[in-house]
């Protein structure tokens, strides 16, 4: 038996940083349990909107002009998108992911408890209202940080074959999320009368979604840690430093996402309220119809994830640029009061937006270093999603109030080929090392 000879004692050292990930499927199960949770709180609003709008705005308005409040207050919320992207994604960089993703859903748990408890217009006057903005101001933070914190965190667990993988099942936890808020709300319109959801059944899935943020709160509590400030050489990066370190990358994020912001939320959220005020379509059909679709949209992510980690990820970037730069006006323009037309077209808009959606993650967690990574992310994206998704809705409905529907098709293409440009000029990120 060997026996190793006694040697001179070494000066203490700093012990090694903890290994960054060792169970994979625990770290995805954990981002997506509260990913989930999130994006089912912060949509919810857009499906429930037409029932709570004429209770929390003053009363008297055609559904048109309750139907542009309620989304100017959309809106608002994507306003504090982008506060919330840097000052999570300084969290993040400075003291670790789960300390970031259990600010988030707490912030978003918050909200929803308070959107389930909100005074009415009848009871406490504009304070309604003006509560209303406040809390999407609050829900805004949440969301602006969990949606690049999640991807960071997710992405950095991944083995560096599966990163398209382990980014698809990101947004499949998002996606569940908005299945889930599209589902609650169809099955609300069928157990209760359009009275009662009117007074009080939109109440019931706000409460559902402080309960599922507690429950997601409770399932992200133990993850590890994917990246430990301290062993970085800039251990404490300030908010803008990925502006001076990497702006072209900052750029890229940017252009990457203004067409995609606006076809998602497009495509996703205000699709059912378009085929309404357009065409007339039954309300509760065209949530069944978006439920239907979200559950498709869904099940295509996994597959493209896989897929771009064989072909890379410029392949369905481009595909679904090109796509939608060509196909949004035609789309848009064959709906019909049918409900087949409008899933016809929800899906072809799935098929395309999953080649964004499925690698998106991957490809921006690829472009930046560690020490800035979240940041970097974090307030570009927001921004863009702020300008363009965000305002998405709002931009439609007015123009349909105008009486120029078709407009909006058009505005649709116009960004998509901007960012269908940027994706033809970038470098594959595919099997590059994370830095």
């Amino acid at each position: 038996m060997r026996v190793d000879a006694p040697s001179e004692p070494s000066p203490p050292s700093a012990p090694p940083p903890p290994t960054p990930v060792v169970n994979g499927r625990r770290q995805l199960l954990a981002a997506s349990a509260g990913n989930l949770a999130e994006w089912y709180d912060w949509l919810a609003y857009a499906y429930l909107s037409a029932y709570f709008a004429d209770q929390i705005f003053p009363p008297g308005g055609d559904p048109v002009v309750l139907a542009l409040s309620a989304f100017v207050v959309f809106a608002v919320g994507f306003a504090a998108r982008p506060v919330g992207g840097l000052l999570i994604g300084v969290l993040a960089d400075r003291h670790g992911r789960r300390t970031a993703m259990a600010t988030t859903i707490t912030l978003m748990g918050c909200g929803q408890l308070a959107m389930a408890l909100l005074p009415t217009y009848e009871q406490i006057g504009m304070a309604s209202p003006v509560l209303l903005v406040v809390i999407r101001l609050a829900q805004g933070l949440s969301v602006g940080g969990e949606s690049t914190v999640s991807a960071v965190f997710v992405v950095e667990s991944a083995p560096a074959t599966r990163r398209g993988l382990y980014s698809s099942i990101a947004y499949v936890s998002g996606n569940l999320g908005q299945l889930l808020a599209s589902g609650v709300a169809a099955l609300l319109t069928w157990q209760l009368t359009a009275g009662q959801m009117h007074a009080w059944g939109w109440r019931l899935a706000f409460g559902l979604g402080a309960v599922a943020c507690l429950t997601g709160l409770w399932v992200r509590h133990g993850t590890q840690e994917t990246y430990h400030p301290g062993t970085e050489r800039t251990a404490r990066p300030r908010p803008f430093d990925f502006l001076r370190t990497n702006p072209r990358e900052a750029a890229l994020i940017v252009g990457m996402t203004l067409g995609a912001t606006v076809t998602f939320y497009t495509w996703t959220t205000f699709l059912p309220t378009y085929a309404r005020l357009v065409v007339g379509f039954d309300p509760g059909s065209a949530l069944t119809v978006s439920t239907i679709a979200l559950a498709f949209f869904t099940a295509l992510q996994p597959l493209a994830g896989r897929l771009s980690d064989r072909v890379g990820r410029k392949p369905l970037l481009i595909t679904f640029g090109s796509g939608f730069t060509v196909l949004t006006v035609p789309l848009l323009g064959l709906l019909r009061d049918s409900f087949w037309s409008l899933l016809l077209i929800s899906c072809a808009g799935m098929v395309l937006l999953t080649g964004y959606t499925a690698v998106s993650g991957a490809v921006m967690v690829e472009l930046f270093p560690a020490s800035v990574r979240t940041a970097g992310i974090g307030l570009p994206y927001a921004v863009t999603v702020a300008a363009f998704g965000g305002t998405a809705p709002y931009l439609a409905t007015s123009l349909i109030a105008r009486g120029q529907a078709d407009r909006f098709g058009w505005y649709v293409s116009g960004l998509t080929l901007v960012s269908t440009l940027v994706y033809v000029g970038m470098r594959e990120t595919k099997g590059v090392p994370l830095r």
